[in-house]
């Protein structure tokens, strides 16, 4: 894993080119597509007539994951309901048919729900055919674009540096199999990858996210959530 992360966590600070991309699919890294779900502008429709498109919203889940179009999906614990309410991997590298899959649950459809789809790569670990339906809880962590990232500046020494001490650190952190899952966002947006900690609370998470450098500097912030998915799917 060590090599392949290193591979995957260098892209953090910048869009993936397509000669990285090259380099992504020849050391064995995956792109899948990571739907992040909030509420819809239909929202406050959780009567008699909503709640039935809910349940058919988490039967359409369901089947993604049975049918291997979802790897791994789940809640998001978020006190205020303000930000996302739920995360889906999705196997898919093209964007159409993982728009298309998503468009397809009632709950989008409905308004209830509305979805944002981000391109993603990682190391294809999840476990598939897990059968247990216990839960576990994870804190999924969303790597935003800092106020001290600035345009054309990952070319300068001072940064090039602080990359390599990047890289260090996560390698660090995965060593520790308290930081079980990464990888870059391969669009050009705000959001640039995520983390994904086995760790005992939020705090240790946090925690351990402030040793980055990158975040240190504000170069990258992260938010930290609550991610409650089937137990076995993440090694």
């Amino acid at each position: 894993m060590k090599k392949l992360l290193i591979l995957t966590l260098c892209c953090f600070t910048t869009t993936l080119s397509f000669a990285q991309q090259n380099e992504a699919q020849e050391n064995k890294l995956v792109q899948f597509h990571l739907v992040i779900f909030s509420l819809g502008p239909k929202a406050g429709s959780t009567n008699s007539d909503g709640m039935p498109i809910i349940r058919q919203h988490i039967d359409h889940a369901a089947a993604m994951v049975k049918s291997g179009k979802a790897v791994i999906g789940g809640s998001i614990l978020d006190a205020d309901n303000s930000r996302p309410s739920e995360v889906v991997i999705l196997r898919t590298s093209s964007a159409e048919e993982a728009k298309s899959w998503i468009e397809s649950d009632p709950a989008i459809k409905a308004g209830l729900l509305s979805a944002e789809i981000h391109p993603w790569w990682s190391e294809d670990i999840f476990r598939k055919d897990v059968s247990a339906l216990k839960l576990e809880r994870l804190y999924l962590g969303f790597l935003q674009r800092g106020p001290n990232r600035k345009e054309g500046d990952g070319k300068t020494p001072e940064v090039q540096e602080l990359q390599k001490a990047h890289i260090a650190n996560i390698n660090r952190l995965a060593e520790t199999k308290k930081l079980v899952v990464a990888g870059p966002i391969g669009d050009n947006g705000d959001l640039r990858g995520i983390f994904v900690f086995r760790v005992g609370s939020l705090k240790e998470a946090q925690d351990l996210a402030a040793t980055d450098p990158m975040i240190k500097i504000d170069r990258l912030r992260l938010e930290l959530y609550a991610w409650w998915v089937q137990d076995g799917v993440i090694p």
